[in-house]
Protein backbone atom coordinates (compact mmCIF):
# COMPACT_ATOMS: atom_id res chain seq x y z
CA UNK A 1 0.00 0.00 0.00
CA UNK A 2 1.19 3.39 -0.88
CA UNK A 3 0.49 6.41 0.62
CA UNK A 4 0.77 9.76 -0.70
CA UNK A 5 1.12 13.16 1.60
CA UNK A 6 0.93 16.40 -0.31
CA UNK A 7 1.09 19.93 1.19
CA UNK A 8 3.21 22.12 3.39
CA UNK A 9 6.54 21.86 4.86
CA UNK A 10 8.14 24.04 7.73
CA UNK A 11 11.12 23.87 10.45
CA UNK A 12 9.68 24.48 13.43
CA UNK A 13 12.11 25.76 16.73
CA UNK A 14 10.68 25.42 19.84
CA UNK A 15 11.25 27.12 23.79
CA UNK A 16 9.68 25.46 26.55
CA UNK A 17 9.24 28.13 29.22
CA UNK A 18 8.01 27.57 32.54
CA UNK A 19 5.88 30.24 32.22
CA UNK A 20 4.75 32.88 29.12
CA UNK A 21 7.28 35.32 28.83
CA UNK A 22 6.41 39.15 30.15
CA UNK A 23 7.10 41.89 26.99
CA UNK A 24 10.32 44.18 26.90
CA UNK A 25 12.26 41.64 29.31
CA UNK A 26 15.27 39.33 28.49
CA UNK A 27 14.60 35.33 28.87
CA UNK A 28 17.13 32.63 28.96
CA UNK A 29 16.04 29.58 28.49
CA UNK A 30 18.18 26.07 28.68
CA UNK A 31 16.93 23.50 25.74
CA UNK A 32 15.41 24.11 22.54
CA UNK A 33 14.22 22.04 20.12
CA UNK A 34 14.84 22.04 16.52
CA UNK A 35 12.61 19.65 14.03
CA UNK A 36 10.58 19.60 10.96
CA UNK A 37 6.73 20.26 10.78
CA UNK A 38 3.86 21.34 9.04
CA UNK A 39 0.45 19.46 8.55
CA UNK A 40 0.97 16.75 5.75
CA UNK A 41 4.92 16.65 6.53
CA UNK A 42 4.48 16.05 9.62
CA UNK A 43 1.61 13.14 8.78
CA UNK A 44 4.41 11.71 6.30
CA UNK A 45 7.19 11.30 9.08
CA UNK A 46 4.81 9.84 11.75
CA UNK A 47 3.83 7.40 8.58
CA UNK A 48 6.81 6.55 7.68
CA UNK A 49 7.98 6.23 11.44
CA UNK A 50 5.70 3.54 11.97
CA UNK A 51 6.40 2.04 8.74
CA UNK A 52 4.26 2.56 5.97
CA UNK A 53 5.38 3.16 2.69
CA UNK A 54 5.14 6.77 2.02
CA UNK A 55 5.71 9.55 -0.04
CA UNK A 56 5.89 13.34 0.96
CA UNK A 57 5.56 15.78 -1.76
CA UNK A 58 5.90 19.89 -1.13
CA UNK A 59 8.38 22.38 -1.53
CA UNK A 60 11.30 23.76 0.72
CA UNK A 61 14.26 26.27 -0.08
CA UNK A 62 17.29 24.45 -1.48
CA UNK A 63 19.00 25.81 1.97
CA UNK A 64 19.95 24.55 5.60
CA UNK A 65 16.47 24.20 6.67
CA UNK A 66 15.70 22.39 3.81
CA UNK A 67 18.17 19.90 3.83
CA UNK A 68 17.75 19.21 7.43
CA UNK A 69 13.93 18.44 6.72
CA UNK A 70 15.02 16.15 3.52
CA UNK A 71 17.11 14.43 5.78
CA UNK A 72 14.71 13.91 8.49
CA UNK A 73 12.59 12.25 6.50
CA UNK A 74 14.90 9.99 5.26
CA UNK A 75 15.85 8.68 8.57
CA UNK A 76 12.01 7.19 8.68
CA UNK A 77 12.10 6.04 4.98
CA UNK A 78 9.80 8.65 3.82
CA UNK A 79 10.57 8.92 0.34
CA UNK A 80 11.22 12.49 -0.66
CA UNK A 81 11.31 12.26 -4.56
CA UNK A 82 8.77 14.50 -4.80
CA UNK A 83 10.25 16.91 -2.51
CA UNK A 84 11.24 20.05 -4.55
CA UNK A 85 14.60 21.83 -2.64
CA UNK A 86 14.24 25.02 -5.11
CA UNK A 87 16.91 27.94 -5.50
CA UNK A 88 16.16 31.44 -4.45
CA UNK A 89 13.03 29.76 -2.07
CA UNK A 90 13.45 30.32 1.96
CA UNK A 91 12.08 27.44 3.85
CA UNK A 92 9.38 28.52 5.98
CA UNK A 93 10.33 28.13 9.52
CA UNK A 94 8.49 28.67 12.88
CA UNK A 95 9.61 29.63 16.18
CA UNK A 96 7.31 28.00 19.24
CA UNK A 97 7.40 29.20 22.79
CA UNK A 98 5.92 26.20 24.75
CA UNK A 99 4.44 27.35 27.87
CA UNK A 100 5.02 23.82 30.13
CA UNK A 101 2.45 25.16 32.91
CA UNK A 102 -0.61 24.45 30.92
CA UNK A 103 0.88 23.52 27.17
CA UNK A 104 -0.50 26.26 25.29
CA UNK A 105 1.86 27.12 22.20
CA UNK A 106 2.09 30.63 20.36
CA UNK A 107 4.18 30.19 17.01
CA UNK A 108 5.79 33.00 14.86
CA UNK A 109 6.33 31.32 11.34
CA UNK A 110 8.23 33.07 8.66
CA UNK A 111 6.77 32.06 5.60
CA UNK A 112 7.94 33.53 2.25
CA UNK A 113 5.57 34.92 0.00
CA UNK A 114 3.63 32.32 -1.73
CA UNK A 115 5.02 30.07 -3.86
CA UNK A 116 3.68 27.02 -5.99
CA UNK A 117 5.23 23.61 -6.47
CA UNK A 118 6.18 22.51 -9.81
CA UNK A 119 3.64 20.16 -11.54
CA UNK A 120 5.01 16.90 -11.12
CA UNK A 121 3.66 12.92 -12.69
CA UNK A 122 4.12 9.88 -10.05
CA UNK A 123 5.50 7.07 -10.85
CA UNK A 124 3.11 5.19 -8.94
CA UNK A 125 -0.47 4.75 -7.94
CA UNK A 126 -1.37 5.83 -4.27
CA UNK A 127 -3.68 4.10 -2.85
CA UNK A 128 -3.68 6.59 -0.08
CA UNK A 129 -4.07 10.66 -0.32
CA UNK A 130 -3.20 12.96 2.34
CA UNK A 131 -3.31 16.87 1.93
CA UNK A 132 -3.37 20.19 3.89
CA UNK A 133 -4.72 22.22 0.83
CA UNK A 134 -2.09 24.30 0.75
CA UNK A 135 -0.58 23.11 -2.73
CA UNK A 136 -4.09 23.53 -4.34
CA UNK A 137 -3.39 23.09 -8.14
CA UNK A 138 -1.54 20.10 -7.28
CA UNK A 139 -3.78 18.49 -5.09
CA UNK A 140 -6.75 18.99 -6.97
CA UNK A 141 -4.93 17.23 -10.28
CA UNK A 142 -3.75 14.53 -8.36
CA UNK A 143 -7.37 14.19 -6.42
CA UNK A 144 -8.94 14.29 -10.35
CA UNK A 145 -6.23 11.84 -11.35
CA UNK A 146 -6.74 9.02 -8.68
CA UNK A 147 -10.66 8.87 -8.02
CA UNK A 148 -10.51 5.72 -6.28
CA UNK A 149 -7.85 6.36 -3.55
CA UNK A 150 -8.61 6.86 0.02
CA UNK A 151 -9.08 10.47 0.19
CA UNK A 152 -8.20 12.61 3.55
CA UNK A 153 -7.98 16.29 4.08
CA UNK A 154 -6.51 18.24 6.78
CA UNK A 155 -9.22 21.23 6.61
CA UNK A 156 -7.58 23.78 8.90
CA UNK A 157 -7.59 27.14 6.98
CA UNK A 158 -11.14 28.25 6.00
CA UNK A 159 -10.00 29.53 2.31
CA UNK A 160 -12.26 29.29 -0.50
CA UNK A 161 -9.53 26.65 -2.01
CA UNK A 162 -9.62 24.17 0.38
CA UNK A 163 -13.62 24.07 0.80
CA UNK A 164 -13.37 23.18 -2.81
CA UNK A 165 -10.33 20.14 -2.34
CA UNK A 166 -12.76 18.83 0.98
CA UNK A 167 -15.54 18.05 -1.23
CA UNK A 168 -13.26 16.09 -3.62
CA UNK A 169 -12.13 13.59 -1.01
CA UNK A 170 -13.43 10.71 1.19
CA UNK A 171 -12.74 12.39 4.65
CA UNK A 172 -12.57 16.06 5.67
CA UNK A 173 -10.80 15.83 9.03
CA UNK A 174 -11.36 19.58 10.27
CA UNK A 175 -10.72 21.91 13.04
CA UNK A 176 -13.29 23.24 15.37
CA UNK A 177 -12.24 26.35 14.18
CA UNK A 178 -12.64 25.65 10.41
CA UNK A 179 -16.06 23.99 11.16
CA UNK A 180 -17.27 27.23 13.16
CA UNK A 181 -16.04 29.53 10.56
CA UNK A 182 -17.55 27.76 7.34
CA UNK A 183 -20.57 26.69 8.76
CA UNK A 184 -21.45 30.27 10.73
CA UNK A 185 -22.24 28.45 13.91
CA UNK A 186 -20.69 28.35 17.03
CA UNK A 187 -20.15 25.52 19.33
CA UNK A 188 -21.37 25.34 22.79
CA UNK A 189 -20.53 22.02 24.68
CA UNK A 190 -23.56 22.68 27.04
CA UNK A 191 -25.76 23.06 23.76
CA UNK A 192 -25.51 19.56 22.21
CA UNK A 193 -27.84 21.21 19.05
CA UNK A 194 -25.16 23.17 18.64
CA UNK A 195 -22.75 19.99 17.56
CA UNK A 196 -25.34 18.48 15.90
CA UNK A 197 -26.32 21.32 13.98
CA UNK A 198 -22.46 22.24 12.99
CA UNK A 199 -22.01 18.68 11.99
CA UNK A 200 -25.41 18.44 10.02
CA UNK A 201 -24.66 21.54 7.62
CA UNK A 202 -20.58 20.55 7.02
CA UNK A 203 -22.43 17.15 5.88
CA UNK A 204 -24.69 18.76 3.38
CA UNK A 205 -21.97 21.00 2.20
CA UNK A 206 -18.84 18.33 1.26
CA UNK A 207 -21.48 15.21 1.41
CA UNK A 208 -18.47 12.83 3.03
CA UNK A 209 -17.16 11.41 6.19
CA UNK A 210 -16.70 14.20 8.61
CA UNK A 211 -14.60 14.46 11.61
CA UNK A 212 -14.29 17.42 13.36
CA UNK A 213 -11.15 17.75 16.17
CA UNK A 214 -12.23 19.63 19.43
CA UNK A 215 -9.25 20.04 20.87
CA UNK A 216 -9.15 18.48 24.56
CA UNK A 217 -12.81 17.72 24.32
CA UNK A 218 -11.99 14.81 21.48
CA UNK A 219 -13.49 14.57 18.04
CA UNK A 220 -17.49 14.83 16.69
CA UNK A 221 -17.81 12.07 14.64
CA UNK A 222 -21.65 11.35 13.61
CA UNK A 223 -23.27 12.87 15.87
CA UNK A 224 -20.96 11.16 18.81
CA UNK A 225 -18.13 12.97 20.52
CA UNK A 226 -15.51 10.41 20.84
CA UNK A 227 -13.36 11.30 23.77
CA UNK A 228 -9.50 11.51 24.21
CA UNK A 229 -7.71 10.62 27.26
CA UNK A 230 -6.44 13.42 29.42
CA UNK A 231 -2.48 13.32 30.18
CA UNK A 232 -0.74 16.37 31.68
CA UNK A 233 0.19 19.06 28.31
CA UNK A 234 3.37 20.73 27.59
CA UNK A 235 3.07 21.90 24.25
CA UNK A 236 0.14 21.38 22.28
CA UNK A 237 2.41 22.23 18.73
CA UNK A 238 2.02 18.92 15.92
CA UNK A 239 -1.07 17.64 18.01
CA UNK A 240 -3.53 18.40 15.06
CA UNK A 241 -1.01 17.38 12.72
CA UNK A 242 -0.32 13.97 14.46
CA UNK A 243 -3.69 13.10 14.80
CA UNK A 244 -4.49 13.36 11.11
CA UNK A 245 -1.10 10.83 10.64
CA UNK A 246 -2.74 8.06 12.69
CA UNK A 247 -6.26 8.59 11.16
CA UNK A 248 -4.53 7.92 8.07
CA UNK A 249 -2.54 5.21 9.15
CA UNK A 250 -5.51 3.10 10.80
CA UNK A 251 -7.82 4.14 8.53
CA UNK A 252 -5.22 2.83 5.17
CA UNK A 253 -5.47 -0.33 7.72
CA UNK A 254 -9.29 -1.06 7.11
CA UNK A 255 -10.49 -0.06 11.02
CA UNK A 256 -13.18 0.59 11.54
CA UNK A 257 -13.37 4.55 11.46
CA UNK A 258 -14.59 4.94 15.64
CA UNK A 259 -11.91 3.17 16.25
CA UNK A 260 -9.90 4.30 13.79
CA UNK A 261 -10.34 8.11 15.66
CA UNK A 262 -10.26 7.03 19.24
CA UNK A 263 -6.35 5.36 18.48
CA UNK A 264 -5.70 8.80 16.79
CA UNK A 265 -6.85 10.81 19.65
CA UNK A 266 -4.64 9.28 21.77
CA UNK A 267 -1.77 9.93 19.62
CA UNK A 268 -2.62 13.45 19.74
CA UNK A 269 -3.26 13.11 23.61
CA UNK A 270 0.63 11.77 24.02
CA UNK A 271 2.20 14.57 21.71
CA UNK A 272 1.02 16.72 23.98
CA UNK A 273 2.75 15.45 26.64
CA UNK A 274 6.08 15.81 25.16
CA UNK A 275 8.36 18.59 24.05
CA UNK A 276 8.39 19.68 20.38
CA UNK A 277 6.90 18.39 17.20
CA UNK A 278 8.34 15.37 15.56
CA UNK A 279 10.07 13.97 18.28
CA UNK A 280 6.39 13.75 20.17
CA UNK A 281 5.26 11.65 18.12
CA UNK A 282 4.38 7.78 19.57
CA UNK A 283 5.67 4.99 18.46
CA UNK A 284 3.65 2.48 17.40
CA UNK A 285 4.36 0.09 19.91
CA UNK A 286 2.88 2.68 23.03
CA UNK A 287 -0.56 2.73 21.09
CA UNK A 288 -1.66 -0.51 22.14
CA UNK A 289 -0.40 -0.10 25.67
CA UNK A 290 -1.95 3.59 26.12
CA UNK A 291 -5.58 2.29 24.57
CA UNK A 292 -5.09 -0.73 26.73
CA UNK A 293 -4.59 1.69 29.71
CA UNK A 294 -7.25 3.94 29.03
CA UNK A 295 -10.05 1.91 27.23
Amino acid sequence: MKILCLGHATYDITLPLDEFPIENTKNRVQERIECGGGPASTAAYLLGKWGADVYFAGIVGNDFYGHKIKEEFETVNVNTKYLELRSNHSTTSSFVLANKQNGSRTTFAYKPKKVEMNEFKLDFIPDVILIDGQEYQMSKDILTKYPNALTIIDAGRDTSEVIELCKMVKWVACSKDFAEKVTDIKINYDDFETLKSIYSKLKEIFRNEVVITLEDKGCLYNYEIIKSVKLKSVDSTGAGDIFHGALTYYLANGYDPKFAIQLANYAGAISVSRIGTRNSIPLKEEMEAVYNEFK
